[in-house]
């Protein structure tokens, strides 16, 4: 593994030990929070599991049957309706709105982020989402299965989860990005484990040297390198 000059030791390793497992909600989950870990060396992932898995719990335990749209409303219940999870609109380009623990906390964040919390207590709750790697403002996609008929939602966690049609999503992304935009496969692809990691280093990114946190720009950077190199 390379050595990092910039990025505290042990948000590099941790990050680089995340890697393997990204492929699954939880395994993507403490790659996020291995990337807060840089500003936030004392954020202990254990504490993010236990505030997952009791969301988690309090959406199963209100469902009392197989029905996905049943568990999905309950999840949105618990979520944002009580929880209070949304997008944190009055300071958008705080870093904080990038790190998970500071997510957890405060129940703000980037639409990114968010999608990445919902995912992984929607998963746990077991429920199917992928992040959509839409231009300007990422979403979520929800995997519904009622009587053998497969469909998907589209989920806006920052806007406090309003269900969206295709066209909504490419009126979202209009407004986010300032331009029209013709619907493609590409503006509604599903994220890969590496490109939602990518997305959330290049945020973080643009929010630092904004902040004029030159080396932790760099620090980013190296956690970015990581994706290609392992």
């Amino acid at each position: 593994m390379p050595i990092a000059a910039y990025c505290r030791p042990a948000a590099y390793r941790a990050f680089a030990l995340s890697l393997p497992a990204i492929d699954t909600p939880a395994g993507l989950f403490r790659a996020g929070w291995a990337i807060a870990q840089h500003d936030l060396p004392d954020a202990a992932l254990a504490a993010g599991d236990v505030v997952v898995s009791n969301l988690a719990m309090a959406v199963k335990r209100r469902v009392q049957s197989g029905s996905t749209e049943a568990l999905l409303a309950h999840l949105h219940d618990v979520m944002f309706d009580v929880a209070g999870f949304r997008g944190n609109r009055e300071d958008y380009y705080n870093p904080a709105n990038s790190y998970l623990p500071e997510v957890l906390r405060t129940r703000r964040g980037l639409p990114i982020t968010l999608v990445l919390v919902y995912r992984h207590v929607a998963a746990e709750a077991g429920l199917v989402v992928h992040g959509v790697n839409a231009p300007g403002h990422f979403l979520a996609e929800v995997e519904i299965d009622e009587a053998g008929e497969k469909r998907s939602i589209y989920v806006d966690p920052f806007y406090g989860g309003g269900m969206l049609h295709e066209a909504e999503v490419l009126a979202r992304i209009a407004e986010a990005t300032g331009r029209q935009v013709e619907p493609t496969a590409d503006l509604m692809a599903r994220a890969t484990p590496r490109q939602w990691l990518a997305r959330m280093l290049h945020n973080l990114q643009a929010a630092l040297a904004a902040a004029g946190r030159e080396r932790d720009v760099f620090a980013m950077q190296e956690l970015e390198q990581l994706l290609h190199v392992t």
